[in-house]
């Protein structure tokens, strides 16, 4: 799959083996990074990390699985199939800074607001902590779960770890001792697939999942606040009766002050827009649905508070909407940062085509619901069947039809043959 973020002055994009840089406020050349030509694993860390137990996996690509940019786009960080993290700096020009390596493959990144650490949550369960002032410095673990992570973020003073998993669980936990739970946030029924947390207080975090729906917590608390069916606030649906039942919220993401909010489901060409109260709630109302030309890749706002949306379409490869007058519009594909965007991406088009069409990364997650009662029955029905021939065996004193269709007899009826019959 494809991905963008955005931020300072950089669009990251990233598709297939290569992250794209594309400055959207300069005339520069864009950045190109090639996973294929990174730094290897040298074969004595392979052997040390064997002997830890994190090398039973089988060799992986150089596909990219993650990225994140901080804050201020000063640095951005990719991990690929082949469990490197790669981290880069992007002032005064693109470098990459480190190559380091994980135990597990990667599922989310996420830098500190202080952009002193990246946090990195794997398909094990754990989440580990890796240096960005001291880039070549080994993760630390920071805590795990018992289920495969999908989302980690932190809340906007660094205090609190965010994480999501496979198993519905939403786990709040200190940074600083995250042994120390703070709150689970519980109530959706599949896994949960993205987390944000808005950036103004009160503590608001939103939540996306496999079961469709979007909610709203106090995550100090726990306590969920709303709760958004986005099927019925007008997600498209498929001709796939499966795919009916089955969508994820594949993307949460928030403009710079909080105020407008865009969710994308997996598979479907439109975009879901909120926007967030000023009152003291601070709650969610729907505002306006965007349908798309094509299915979208991701989305993400810049900081001038403008929503890129990258589309599975080599023509149109981008979409830049802007929202003027308390509505959502598209911009003119002629002005000069969406262009440059727009030419870059067709112009590595080779690299992006490869992630066209590629399968939902969430269809393997759902619930499977076993019906184990036919089976049970079935094998009920054959122990009444055996039972009730044992019974009727002991009841003729275990007599059975022989193969050429005669009788088995008793001694008894053998003697009475025997005896001529009587003449009067």
């Amino acid at each position: 799959m494809a991905a963008v973020c955005c931020a300072g002055d950089w669009l990251l994009t990233v598709s297939s083996q290569c992250l794209t840089a594309i400055n959207i406020r300069e005339s520069r050349e864009a950045f190109v990074f090639d996973c294929a030509k990174a730094e290897q694993k040298p074969k004595e860390s392979e052997n040390e990390n064997n002997n830890d137990g994190g090398g039973s996996e089988e060799k992986g690509s150089d596909q990219i699985l993650a990225c994140a940019m901080s804050a201020s786009g000063s640095y951005a960080a990719i991990t690929d199939d082949s469990k490197r993290l790669i981290l880069f700096r992007t002032q005064p020009s693109w470098a990459c800074i480190s190559t380091r390596w994980v135990v597990r493959r990667c599922t989310s990144l996420v830098f500190s607001q202080a952009e002193d650490e990246l946090f990195v949550a794997d398909k094990s369960g754990d989440v580990y902590s890796f240096s960005v002032l001291e880039p070549q410095k080994q993760g630390e673990l920071k805590l795990g779960h018992l289920s495969m992570l999908l989302a980690i973020t932190l809340s906007p003073d660094d205090k609190y770890i965010i994480t999501a998993d496979r198993d519905e669980k939403i786990r709040v936990s200190l940074r600083r001792s995250p042994y120390n739970i703070q709150a689970f946030c519980l109530g959706h029924t599949e896994f949960v697939s993205a987390l944000l947390v808005h950036p103004g207080p009160p503590e608001r975090l939103l939540s996306g999942s496999g079961d469709g729906t979007l909610k709203l917590w106090d995550y100090e608390t726990g306590r969920r606040l709303q709760s958004f069916d986005l099927e019925q606030l007008g997600i498209p649906q498929s001709s796939d009766t499966d795919t009916k039942k089955r969508f994820a919220v594949s993307r949460i993401v928030s403009s710079p002050e909080g105020r407008h909010i865009a969710v994308q489901c997996e598979r479907f060409p439109s975009i879901q827009l909120f926007e967030m109260g000023v009152e003291s709630e601070r709650l969610l109302r729907p505002t306006q649905k965007l349908t798309l030309p094509h299915a979208p890749w991701d989305i993400t706002f810049d900081p001038q508070g403008r929503l890129w949306v990258l589309l599975q379409n080599k023509e149109t490869n981008v979409i830049l909407y802007t929202h003027i007058q308390g509505h959502w519009e598209q911009r003119d594909s002629e002005s000069a940062d969406l262009e440059r965007a727009s030419g870059t991406i067709h112009t590595q088009w080779d690299v992006f085509k490869e992630s066209v069409g590629v399968e939902s990364r969430f269809q393997h997650l759902y619930k499977v619901n076993f019906d184990n009662m036919a089976s049970y029955l079935q094998k009920k029905q054959e122990r009444l069947q055996q039972q009730g021939q044992k019974e009727r065996k002991k009841r003729t004193g275990g007599n059975s039809p022989q193969s050429n269709g005669s009788v088995k007899k008793t001694k008894a009826e053998k003697k009475s043959e025997e005896v001529p019959p009587h003449c009067s």
